[in-house]
Protein backbone atom coordinates (compact mmCIF):
# COMPACT_ATOMS: atom_id res chain seq x y z
CA UNK A 1 0.00 0.00 0.00
CA UNK A 2 1.50 3.14 -0.54
CA UNK A 3 1.32 6.26 1.52
CA UNK A 4 0.04 9.73 -0.01
CA UNK A 5 0.16 12.41 2.30
CA UNK A 6 -0.52 15.78 0.26
CA UNK A 7 -3.87 17.18 0.95
CA UNK A 8 -6.06 18.08 -2.06
CA UNK A 9 -6.55 21.74 -2.77
CA UNK A 10 -9.57 23.23 -0.37
CA UNK A 11 -11.05 24.40 -3.85
CA UNK A 12 -11.25 21.12 -5.86
CA UNK A 13 -15.01 20.28 -4.47
CA UNK A 14 -17.59 19.42 -7.69
CA UNK A 15 -20.25 21.34 -6.88
CA UNK A 16 -18.44 24.21 -5.85
CA UNK A 17 -19.24 25.83 -2.60
CA UNK A 18 -20.35 29.19 -2.47
CA UNK A 19 -17.16 30.68 -0.35
CA UNK A 20 -13.90 28.98 -0.19
CA UNK A 21 -10.96 30.32 2.20
CA UNK A 22 -7.65 28.30 1.54
CA UNK A 23 -5.63 28.74 4.86
CA UNK A 24 -2.29 27.07 5.71
CA UNK A 25 -0.76 23.43 6.90
CA UNK A 26 -3.13 20.68 7.02
CA UNK A 27 -5.21 18.62 9.14
CA UNK A 28 -3.95 15.08 9.95
CA UNK A 29 -6.14 12.10 9.90
CA UNK A 30 -5.11 8.83 12.23
CA UNK A 31 -5.65 6.06 14.11
CA UNK A 32 -6.17 8.72 16.98
CA UNK A 33 -8.78 10.75 15.19
CA UNK A 34 -12.22 11.18 17.01
CA UNK A 35 -15.42 12.18 15.89
CA UNK A 36 -18.58 13.47 17.74
CA UNK A 37 -21.67 15.48 17.34
CA UNK A 38 -25.20 15.85 17.55
CA UNK A 39 -26.07 14.81 13.65
CA UNK A 40 -26.94 11.80 11.43
CA UNK A 41 -23.84 12.65 9.42
CA UNK A 42 -21.36 11.97 12.18
CA UNK A 43 -22.53 8.64 11.90
CA UNK A 44 -22.69 8.35 8.25
CA UNK A 45 -19.18 9.85 8.14
CA UNK A 46 -17.90 7.19 10.81
CA UNK A 47 -19.49 4.14 8.67
CA UNK A 48 -18.74 5.19 5.06
CA UNK A 49 -15.60 7.38 5.10
CA UNK A 50 -14.26 5.05 8.17
CA UNK A 51 -14.54 1.93 5.99
CA UNK A 52 -13.06 3.73 3.32
CA UNK A 53 -9.79 5.24 4.86
CA UNK A 54 -9.43 2.33 7.82
CA UNK A 55 -9.84 4.59 10.77
CA UNK A 56 -12.35 3.96 13.39
CA UNK A 57 -13.11 7.58 14.24
CA UNK A 58 -13.90 6.45 17.69
CA UNK A 59 -16.29 9.14 20.01
CA UNK A 60 -15.20 10.95 22.32
CA UNK A 61 -15.86 13.90 24.45
CA UNK A 62 -13.35 16.29 23.05
CA UNK A 63 -13.59 15.23 19.79
CA UNK A 64 -10.92 15.75 16.81
CA UNK A 65 -14.07 16.43 14.41
CA UNK A 66 -17.29 17.67 15.23
CA UNK A 67 -20.89 17.60 13.40
CA UNK A 68 -23.44 20.42 15.06
CA UNK A 69 -26.61 21.61 13.72
CA UNK A 70 -27.37 25.06 14.50
CA UNK A 71 -29.74 26.81 12.85
CA UNK A 72 -28.93 30.21 14.99
CA UNK A 73 -25.80 30.21 13.29
CA UNK A 74 -26.41 29.45 9.52
CA UNK A 75 -29.20 30.67 8.47
CA UNK A 76 -29.64 28.74 5.40
CA UNK A 77 -31.64 25.76 4.69
CA UNK A 78 -29.17 22.58 3.85
CA UNK A 79 -26.21 25.16 4.34
CA UNK A 80 -23.04 24.64 6.72
CA UNK A 81 -20.13 25.70 7.34
CA UNK A 82 -16.73 23.87 7.49
CA UNK A 83 -13.40 25.12 9.48
CA UNK A 84 -10.58 23.18 9.06
CA UNK A 85 -7.77 23.61 10.84
CA UNK A 86 -4.54 22.30 12.40
CA UNK A 87 -6.18 20.93 15.17
CA UNK A 88 -9.83 20.34 14.51
CA UNK A 89 -12.24 19.96 12.02
CA UNK A 90 -15.66 22.02 13.05
CA UNK A 91 -18.69 21.53 11.02
CA UNK A 92 -22.18 23.93 11.52
CA UNK A 93 -25.10 23.03 9.76
CA UNK A 94 -28.16 24.64 9.51
CA UNK A 95 -30.11 20.96 9.46
CA UNK A 96 -29.50 17.40 9.09
CA UNK A 97 -29.21 17.66 5.90
CA UNK A 98 -26.66 20.66 5.21
CA UNK A 99 -24.27 18.31 7.74
CA UNK A 100 -24.32 15.39 5.31
CA UNK A 101 -23.27 17.67 2.53
CA UNK A 102 -20.60 19.17 4.88
CA UNK A 103 -19.46 15.10 5.09
CA UNK A 104 -19.70 14.66 1.80
CA UNK A 105 -17.36 18.15 1.19
CA UNK A 106 -15.26 16.35 3.44
CA UNK A 107 -15.10 12.83 2.03
CA UNK A 108 -14.02 14.60 -1.27
CA UNK A 109 -11.56 16.81 0.07
CA UNK A 110 -9.68 13.00 1.46
CA UNK A 111 -8.77 12.14 -2.19
CA UNK A 112 -10.28 9.70 -4.40
CA UNK A 113 -9.01 6.76 -2.26
CA UNK A 114 -12.24 7.87 0.02
CA UNK A 115 -14.59 7.10 -2.46
CA UNK A 116 -13.72 3.26 -2.44
CA UNK A 117 -15.64 0.66 -0.40
CA UNK A 118 -12.10 -0.23 1.56
CA UNK A 119 -8.96 0.85 2.68
CA UNK A 120 -6.38 0.04 -0.43
CA UNK A 121 -3.57 2.00 1.41
CA UNK A 122 -2.41 3.35 4.82
CA UNK A 123 -2.53 6.22 6.01
CA UNK A 124 -1.85 9.16 7.27
CA UNK A 125 -4.37 11.13 5.24
CA UNK A 126 -4.59 15.20 5.14
CA UNK A 127 -7.42 17.54 4.79
CA UNK A 128 -6.33 21.02 4.13
CA UNK A 129 -6.77 24.20 6.70
CA UNK A 130 -9.47 26.58 5.45
CA UNK A 131 -12.77 27.42 5.94
CA UNK A 132 -16.00 26.48 3.16
CA UNK A 133 -19.53 28.52 3.67
CA UNK A 134 -21.80 26.63 1.29
CA UNK A 135 -25.48 26.59 0.64
CA UNK A 136 -27.82 25.27 -2.27
CA UNK A 137 -29.19 27.45 -4.99
CA UNK A 138 -32.38 25.36 -5.42
CA UNK A 139 -34.60 23.19 -2.94
CA UNK A 140 -35.10 20.37 -5.82
CA UNK A 141 -32.15 19.45 -7.42
CA UNK A 142 -33.30 15.91 -8.64
CA UNK A 143 -32.32 13.13 -11.10
CA UNK A 144 -34.88 11.16 -13.13
CA UNK A 145 -34.30 7.31 -13.28
CA UNK A 146 -36.37 5.18 -16.16
CA UNK A 147 -36.88 1.66 -14.10
CA UNK A 148 -39.78 1.08 -17.07
CA UNK A 149 -37.71 0.66 -20.17
CA UNK A 150 -34.63 -0.81 -18.72
CA UNK A 151 -35.26 -2.60 -15.00
CA UNK A 152 -32.22 -2.11 -12.89
CA UNK A 153 -31.18 -4.78 -10.02
CA UNK A 154 -31.96 -3.22 -6.81
CA UNK A 155 -27.79 -2.72 -5.77
CA UNK A 156 -27.91 -0.86 -8.52
CA UNK A 157 -30.43 1.66 -7.57
CA UNK A 158 -28.62 1.84 -4.37
CA UNK A 159 -25.47 2.29 -5.93
CA UNK A 160 -27.16 5.63 -8.27
CA UNK A 161 -28.49 6.63 -4.53
CA UNK A 162 -24.54 7.24 -3.42
CA UNK A 163 -23.74 8.94 -6.65
CA UNK A 164 -26.39 11.22 -6.15
CA UNK A 165 -25.79 12.15 -2.77
CA UNK A 166 -21.97 12.60 -3.08
CA UNK A 167 -23.16 15.63 -5.86
CA UNK A 168 -25.71 16.62 -3.53
CA UNK A 169 -28.50 15.98 -5.29
CA UNK A 170 -31.33 15.74 -2.95
CA UNK A 171 -34.35 14.76 -5.13
CA UNK A 172 -34.16 10.74 -6.90
CA UNK A 173 -36.98 10.01 -9.60
CA UNK A 174 -38.20 6.85 -10.00
CA UNK A 175 -40.27 6.46 -13.37
CA UNK A 176 -41.95 3.03 -12.72
CA UNK A 177 -44.24 2.20 -14.93
CA UNK A 178 -44.74 2.80 -18.71
CA UNK A 179 -45.76 1.22 -21.60
CA UNK A 180 -42.76 -1.27 -21.74
CA UNK A 181 -42.72 -2.59 -18.57
CA UNK A 182 -44.03 -1.92 -14.38
CA UNK A 183 -41.73 -2.83 -11.72
CA UNK A 184 -43.98 -1.98 -8.93
CA UNK A 185 -46.04 -4.98 -6.69
CA UNK A 186 -49.14 -3.82 -5.83
CA UNK A 187 -50.88 -5.90 -3.26
CA UNK A 188 -53.87 -7.59 -4.73
CA UNK A 189 -53.19 -6.82 -8.57
CA UNK A 190 -50.70 -9.79 -9.23
CA UNK A 191 -50.74 -9.58 -12.82
CA UNK A 192 -49.47 -6.20 -12.86
CA UNK A 193 -46.01 -7.80 -12.11
CA UNK A 194 -46.57 -11.10 -13.37
CA UNK A 195 -47.86 -10.25 -17.11
CA UNK A 196 -46.94 -6.67 -17.20
CA UNK A 197 -43.41 -7.04 -15.33
CA UNK A 198 -42.01 -8.72 -18.26
CA UNK A 199 -41.42 -8.53 -21.90
CA UNK A 200 -40.65 -10.43 -24.61
CA UNK A 201 -38.48 -8.73 -26.72
CA UNK A 202 -36.93 -5.06 -27.26
CA UNK A 203 -36.58 -2.29 -30.01
CA UNK A 204 -32.69 -2.32 -30.71
CA UNK A 205 -31.52 1.32 -31.26
CA UNK A 206 -33.97 4.12 -33.06
CA UNK A 207 -34.99 5.75 -36.27
CA UNK A 208 -36.08 3.72 -39.14
CA UNK A 209 -33.11 1.56 -39.76
CA UNK A 210 -33.73 -0.08 -35.80
CA UNK A 211 -33.92 -3.45 -34.79
CA UNK A 212 -35.22 -6.06 -32.60
CA UNK A 213 -34.29 -8.84 -30.18
CA UNK A 214 -35.69 -11.47 -29.14
CA UNK A 215 -34.02 -11.73 -26.02
CA UNK A 216 -36.92 -11.34 -22.98
CA UNK A 217 -36.65 -8.64 -20.49
CA UNK A 218 -38.14 -7.62 -17.28
CA UNK A 219 -38.12 -7.03 -13.44
CA UNK A 220 -39.98 -5.66 -10.41
CA UNK A 221 -39.35 -4.72 -7.03
CA UNK A 222 -41.09 -6.03 -4.15
CA UNK A 223 -42.47 -3.54 -1.18
CA UNK A 224 -39.50 -4.58 0.76
CA UNK A 225 -36.70 -3.55 -2.07
CA UNK A 226 -38.88 -0.25 -2.66
CA UNK A 227 -38.60 0.43 1.29
CA UNK A 228 -34.95 -0.82 1.26
CA UNK A 229 -33.94 2.04 -1.43
CA UNK A 230 -36.23 4.62 0.43
CA UNK A 231 -34.86 4.17 3.66
CA UNK A 232 -31.19 4.39 2.00
CA UNK A 233 -31.89 7.45 0.22
CA UNK A 234 -33.16 8.91 3.54
CA UNK A 235 -30.02 7.97 5.07
CA UNK A 236 -28.04 9.86 2.23
CA UNK A 237 -30.93 13.26 2.52
CA UNK A 238 -32.25 11.89 -1.16
CA UNK A 239 -36.13 12.05 -1.40
CA UNK A 240 -37.58 9.10 -3.76
CA UNK A 241 -40.21 10.61 -5.51
CA UNK A 242 -42.34 7.74 -7.48
CA UNK A 243 -44.31 8.34 -10.90
CA UNK A 244 -47.05 5.76 -12.68
CA UNK A 245 -47.91 7.18 -15.68
CA UNK A 246 -51.76 7.38 -16.47
CA UNK A 247 -53.61 8.25 -18.35
CA UNK A 248 -50.85 7.24 -21.29
CA UNK A 249 -47.65 4.63 -21.70
CA UNK A 250 -50.29 2.03 -20.02
CA UNK A 251 -49.59 -0.33 -21.84
CA UNK A 252 -47.82 -2.95 -19.62
CA UNK A 253 -51.02 -2.26 -17.15
CA UNK A 254 -53.19 -3.27 -20.00
CA UNK A 255 -51.69 -5.83 -20.73
CA UNK A 256 -52.13 -6.91 -17.42
CA UNK A 257 -55.86 -6.36 -17.23
CA UNK A 258 -57.24 -5.55 -20.34
CA UNK A 259 -60.45 -4.17 -19.01
CA UNK A 260 -58.00 -0.95 -17.93
CA UNK A 261 -57.82 -0.06 -22.14
CA UNK A 262 -60.17 0.49 -24.64
CA UNK A 263 -60.42 -2.87 -25.76
CA UNK A 264 -61.22 -4.90 -23.41
CA UNK A 265 -61.75 -7.94 -25.41
CA UNK A 266 -58.34 -7.72 -26.98
CA UNK A 267 -55.37 -8.92 -25.33
CA UNK A 268 -52.46 -6.75 -25.46
CA UNK A 269 -48.47 -7.73 -25.13
CA UNK A 270 -45.94 -5.73 -23.16
CA UNK A 271 -44.78 -3.62 -25.77
CA UNK A 272 -41.77 -4.23 -27.34
CA UNK A 273 -40.99 -0.92 -29.41
CA UNK A 274 -40.24 2.87 -27.95
CA UNK A 275 -42.54 5.52 -28.36
CA UNK A 276 -45.83 6.24 -27.77
CA UNK A 277 -48.08 3.67 -27.67
CA UNK A 278 -51.91 4.67 -28.98
CA UNK A 279 -53.52 2.03 -25.95
CA UNK A 280 -54.53 4.38 -23.21
CA UNK A 281 -56.54 3.74 -20.11
CA UNK A 282 -60.72 3.87 -20.90
CA UNK A 283 -62.61 6.84 -18.50
CA UNK A 284 -64.80 4.37 -16.56
CA UNK A 285 -65.28 4.77 -12.93
CA UNK A 286 -63.67 1.28 -11.88
CA UNK A 287 -60.20 1.91 -13.66
CA UNK A 288 -59.99 5.46 -12.08
CA UNK A 289 -60.45 3.10 -8.76
CA UNK A 290 -58.14 0.82 -10.13
CA UNK A 291 -55.21 3.62 -9.90
CA UNK A 292 -56.29 5.09 -7.27
CA UNK A 293 -55.79 2.02 -5.10
CA UNK A 294 -52.32 1.56 -7.06
CA UNK A 295 -51.51 4.92 -5.70
CA UNK A 296 -52.56 4.27 -2.13
CA UNK A 297 -50.04 1.47 -2.37
CA UNK A 298 -47.20 4.26 -3.58
CA UNK A 299 -48.47 6.70 -0.32
CA UNK A 300 -48.06 3.45 1.87
CA UNK A 301 -44.33 2.37 0.12
CA UNK A 302 -43.31 6.18 -0.27
CA UNK A 303 -42.71 9.12 2.47
CA UNK A 304 -42.26 11.67 -0.16
CA UNK A 305 -44.56 14.83 -0.21
CA UNK A 306 -44.68 14.82 -3.87
CA UNK A 307 -46.01 11.70 -6.41
CA UNK A 308 -45.87 11.91 -10.20
CA UNK A 309 -48.74 11.16 -11.81
CA UNK A 310 -46.89 11.29 -15.61
CA UNK A 311 -49.30 12.70 -17.57
CA UNK A 312 -47.11 13.40 -20.82
CA UNK A 313 -47.67 11.95 -24.46
CA UNK A 314 -51.51 10.85 -24.25
CA UNK A 315 -52.58 10.14 -27.87
CA UNK A 316 -56.22 10.84 -27.93
CA UNK A 317 -57.51 8.05 -31.06
CA UNK A 318 -58.71 5.46 -29.03
CA UNK A 319 -61.19 7.91 -26.64
CA UNK A 320 -62.02 9.51 -30.77
CA UNK A 321 -62.76 5.67 -32.35
CA UNK A 322 -64.58 4.15 -29.33
CA UNK A 323 -68.17 4.83 -28.63
CA UNK A 324 -67.86 4.05 -25.16
CA UNK A 325 -65.74 6.51 -24.13
CA UNK A 326 -67.49 9.31 -26.87
CA UNK A 327 -70.53 8.40 -24.66
CA UNK A 328 -68.90 8.52 -21.52
CA UNK A 329 -67.42 12.41 -22.70
CA UNK A 330 -70.74 13.47 -22.59
CA UNK A 331 -72.15 12.02 -19.11
CA UNK A 332 -69.15 14.01 -17.66
CA UNK A 333 -70.01 17.28 -19.92
CA UNK A 334 -66.83 17.49 -22.15
CA UNK A 335 -66.56 18.72 -25.05
CA UNK A 336 -64.90 16.38 -26.80
CA UNK A 337 -63.30 13.23 -26.09
CA UNK A 338 -59.88 14.47 -25.52
CA UNK A 339 -60.61 15.99 -22.71
CA UNK A 340 -60.83 12.59 -20.95
CA UNK A 341 -56.94 13.42 -20.61
CA UNK A 342 -57.49 15.80 -18.23
CA UNK A 343 -60.50 14.76 -16.61
CA UNK A 344 -58.81 11.54 -15.57
CA UNK A 345 -55.80 13.63 -14.08
CA UNK A 346 -57.31 15.82 -12.43
CA UNK A 347 -59.16 12.75 -10.57
CA UNK A 348 -56.19 11.48 -9.67
CA UNK A 349 -54.68 14.56 -8.65
CA UNK A 350 -57.34 15.65 -6.14
CA UNK A 351 -56.79 11.63 -4.87
CA UNK A 352 -53.42 12.08 -4.11
CA UNK A 353 -53.99 15.94 -2.51
CA UNK A 354 -56.89 14.62 -0.10
CA UNK A 355 -54.43 12.00 1.11
CA UNK A 356 -51.68 14.87 2.06
CA UNK A 357 -49.34 14.91 -1.37
CA UNK A 358 -48.77 16.53 -3.78
CA UNK A 359 -48.85 15.81 -7.43
CA UNK A 360 -46.64 16.55 -9.97
CA UNK A 361 -46.61 16.17 -13.85
CA UNK A 362 -44.86 16.66 -17.16
CA UNK A 363 -46.07 20.14 -18.98
CA UNK A 364 -48.64 18.40 -21.05
CA UNK A 365 -50.86 18.93 -18.02
CA UNK A 366 -51.27 22.42 -19.00
CA UNK A 367 -52.61 21.31 -22.41
CA UNK A 368 -54.94 18.65 -20.72
CA UNK A 369 -58.20 20.04 -21.22
CA UNK A 370 -58.80 20.92 -17.22
CA UNK A 371 -57.48 23.45 -14.81
CA UNK A 372 -54.84 21.78 -12.48
CA UNK A 373 -56.00 21.55 -8.78
CA UNK A 374 -54.46 23.80 -6.56
CA UNK A 375 -50.31 23.22 -5.60
CA UNK A 376 -50.13 20.44 -8.50
CA UNK A 377 -46.66 20.76 -9.87
CA UNK A 378 -45.40 21.13 -13.65
CA UNK A 379 -42.12 19.66 -14.67
CA UNK A 380 -41.44 21.31 -17.69
CA UNK A 381 -39.39 18.95 -20.25
CA UNK A 382 -40.23 20.28 -23.81
CA UNK A 383 -38.84 23.06 -23.51
CA UNK A 384 -38.66 26.27 -20.65
CA UNK A 385 -41.80 27.64 -21.61
CA UNK A 386 -44.00 24.82 -20.27
CA UNK A 387 -42.54 26.14 -16.54
CA UNK A 388 -42.82 29.61 -17.39
CA UNK A 389 -46.78 28.67 -18.45
CA UNK A 390 -47.01 26.73 -14.88
CA UNK A 391 -45.67 29.75 -13.11
CA UNK A 392 -47.83 32.53 -14.83
CA UNK A 393 -50.79 30.03 -13.75
CA UNK A 394 -49.56 30.23 -10.21
CA UNK A 395 -48.56 26.73 -9.96
CA UNK A 396 -45.02 25.69 -8.66
CA UNK A 397 -42.12 24.46 -11.34
CA UNK A 398 -39.42 22.18 -12.01
CA UNK A 399 -37.25 22.80 -14.76
CA UNK A 400 -36.30 20.01 -16.86
CA UNK A 401 -36.07 21.26 -20.73
CA UNK A 402 -35.17 17.90 -23.31
CA UNK A 403 -33.22 20.52 -24.94
CA UNK A 404 -30.56 20.69 -22.23
CA UNK A 405 -30.85 18.05 -19.08
CA UNK A 406 -31.76 14.72 -21.17
CA UNK A 407 -28.38 13.24 -20.12
CA UNK A 408 -29.69 10.07 -22.51
CA UNK A 409 -29.07 12.55 -25.54
CA UNK A 410 -25.85 12.33 -27.55
CA UNK A 411 -22.90 13.44 -25.71
CA UNK A 412 -21.37 14.57 -29.44
CA UNK A 413 -22.21 14.88 -33.12
CA UNK A 414 -19.55 11.84 -34.72
CA UNK A 415 -20.78 8.58 -35.19
CA UNK A 416 -19.00 7.01 -32.43
CA UNK A 417 -21.52 8.23 -29.57
CA UNK A 418 -23.38 4.83 -28.98
CA UNK A 419 -26.38 4.58 -30.28
CA UNK A 420 -26.92 8.55 -31.22
CA UNK A 421 -30.27 10.24 -30.16
CA UNK A 422 -31.44 13.43 -29.23
CA UNK A 423 -30.11 16.57 -28.97
CA UNK A 424 -26.04 16.96 -28.57
CA UNK A 425 -25.75 17.50 -24.92
CA UNK A 426 -22.18 18.19 -24.07
CA UNK A 427 -20.44 18.37 -20.88
CA UNK A 428 -20.63 22.70 -21.65
CA UNK A 429 -23.93 22.55 -22.73
CA UNK A 430 -25.43 21.19 -19.63
CA UNK A 431 -22.62 23.35 -17.24
CA UNK A 432 -23.93 26.36 -19.06
CA UNK A 433 -27.91 25.61 -17.87
CA UNK A 434 -29.73 28.21 -15.51
CA UNK A 435 -33.44 26.73 -14.95
CA UNK A 436 -34.27 30.45 -14.18
CA UNK A 437 -35.06 31.68 -17.80
CA UNK A 438 -33.69 35.19 -18.14
CA UNK A 439 -36.33 37.18 -19.21
CA UNK A 440 -38.59 35.80 -16.18
CA UNK A 441 -39.56 38.59 -13.66
CA UNK A 442 -38.73 37.30 -10.07
CA UNK A 443 -42.13 37.00 -9.31
CA UNK A 444 -42.30 33.81 -11.74
CA UNK A 445 -38.91 33.07 -10.62
CA UNK A 446 -39.87 32.43 -7.20
CA UNK A 447 -42.22 29.43 -8.43
CA UNK A 448 -39.37 27.51 -10.05
CA UNK A 449 -38.31 25.14 -7.21
CA UNK A 450 -35.59 23.77 -8.92
CA UNK A 451 -34.23 21.47 -11.89
CA UNK A 452 -33.84 17.83 -12.45
CA UNK A 453 -32.11 15.87 -15.05
CA UNK A 454 -33.45 13.05 -16.55
CA UNK A 455 -32.01 9.59 -17.84
CA UNK A 456 -34.19 7.62 -19.49
CA UNK A 457 -32.74 4.20 -20.94
CA UNK A 458 -34.71 2.89 -23.98
CA UNK A 459 -31.13 2.96 -25.34
CA UNK A 460 -29.38 2.12 -22.01
CA UNK A 461 -29.88 -1.70 -21.30
CA UNK A 462 -27.03 -1.84 -18.21
CA UNK A 463 -25.70 0.28 -15.59
CA UNK A 464 -22.64 0.63 -17.44
CA UNK A 465 -24.64 2.32 -20.28
CA UNK A 466 -26.78 4.54 -17.56
CA UNK A 467 -22.69 5.52 -16.14
CA UNK A 468 -21.74 6.39 -19.49
CA UNK A 469 -24.84 8.63 -20.36
CA UNK A 470 -25.00 9.68 -16.69
CA UNK A 471 -21.28 10.99 -16.21
CA UNK A 472 -19.23 13.37 -15.76
CA UNK A 473 -22.35 15.43 -17.40
CA UNK A 474 -24.36 14.82 -14.24
CA UNK A 475 -21.36 15.78 -11.98
CA UNK A 476 -22.28 19.60 -14.49
CA UNK A 477 -25.35 19.38 -13.87
CA UNK A 478 -25.09 19.03 -9.86
CA UNK A 479 -23.06 22.18 -9.81
CA UNK A 480 -26.20 23.81 -11.89
CA UNK A 481 -28.51 22.59 -9.20
CA UNK A 482 -26.39 23.53 -6.65
CA UNK A 483 -23.84 26.36 -7.31
CA UNK A 484 -24.73 30.37 -7.24
CA UNK A 485 -24.45 31.78 -10.41
CA UNK A 486 -21.37 34.04 -9.10
CA UNK A 487 -19.17 30.99 -8.63
CA UNK A 488 -19.77 29.15 -11.40
CA UNK A 489 -17.16 29.02 -14.32
CA UNK A 490 -16.76 26.25 -16.71
CA UNK A 491 -13.09 26.36 -17.17
CA UNK A 492 -12.48 26.54 -13.37
CA UNK A 493 -15.10 23.29 -13.17
CA UNK A 494 -13.27 21.25 -15.83
CA UNK A 495 -10.06 21.76 -13.98
CA UNK A 496 -11.38 20.27 -10.96
CA UNK A 497 -12.95 16.95 -13.02
CA UNK A 498 -10.04 16.65 -14.61
CA UNK A 499 -7.32 17.24 -12.25
CA UNK A 500 -9.83 15.28 -9.02
CA UNK A 501 -12.87 14.59 -9.38
CA UNK A 502 -12.36 12.01 -12.26
CA UNK A 503 -10.12 10.15 -10.07
CA UNK A 504 -12.82 9.97 -7.52
CA UNK A 505 -15.34 8.39 -10.36
CA UNK A 506 -13.31 5.89 -11.41
CA UNK A 507 -12.70 4.83 -7.83
CA UNK A 508 -15.97 4.55 -6.77
CA UNK A 509 -15.89 2.64 -9.73
CA UNK A 510 -18.46 4.79 -12.38
CA UNK A 511 -17.73 3.51 -16.18
CA UNK A 512 -17.81 7.60 -17.20
CA UNK A 513 -17.49 8.65 -20.81
CA UNK A 514 -13.92 10.25 -21.26
CA UNK A 515 -13.49 13.88 -22.13
CA UNK A 516 -12.41 12.84 -25.15
CA UNK A 517 -14.60 10.28 -26.41
CA UNK A 518 -15.53 7.24 -26.19
CA UNK A 519 -13.53 4.01 -25.23
CA UNK A 520 -14.08 1.02 -28.11
CA UNK A 521 -15.56 -0.73 -25.37
CA UNK A 522 -18.30 1.90 -24.81
CA UNK A 523 -19.19 1.92 -28.43
CA UNK A 524 -21.84 0.17 -30.28
CA UNK A 525 -21.74 -0.34 -33.65
CA UNK A 526 -24.54 -1.05 -36.20
CA UNK A 527 -27.19 -0.08 -33.45
CA UNK A 528 -29.12 3.04 -35.52
CA UNK A 529 -29.57 5.92 -33.85
CA UNK A 530 -32.21 8.98 -34.76
CA UNK A 531 -30.05 11.88 -34.32
CA UNK A 532 -32.06 15.47 -33.73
Amino acid sequence: MSSKTSPLPLDSVVPRPTVVRPGRGSFVLDGDTTLAGDSAACDWFRRHVGAAVGLPFRESEHADITFLTAPEEIDAPEGYRLDITEHEIRIRAHDEDGAHYAAQTLRQLLGADAWRAAPTRRGPWRLPCGEIEDRPRFSWRGCHLDLARHFMPKREVLRFVELLAAHKLNVLHLHLTDDQGWRIEVPGLPRLTEVGAWRKGSQLGAGPEAGHTERPHGGYYTGADLAEIVSYAAEHRITVVPEIDVPGHCQAAIASYPELGNEPHRQLDVWTGWGISEHVLNAEESTVEFFCRVFDHVISVFPSPVICVGGDEVPTGEWERSPRCVRRSRQLGLSEPAKLHGWFLRRIIEHLHASGRRAIGWDEMLDSGESLPAGSIVASWRDEQGGVRAARAGYDTVMCPEQRVYLDHRQAAGSEEPVPVGFVSTLEDVYSYDPVPAESPSALSRRVLGTQAQVWTEHLDSPSRVDYAAFPRLCAFAEVAWSSTTVRDFSDFRTRLTTEHLARLTAFGVQFRPLQGPLPWQRRPGVPGKPR
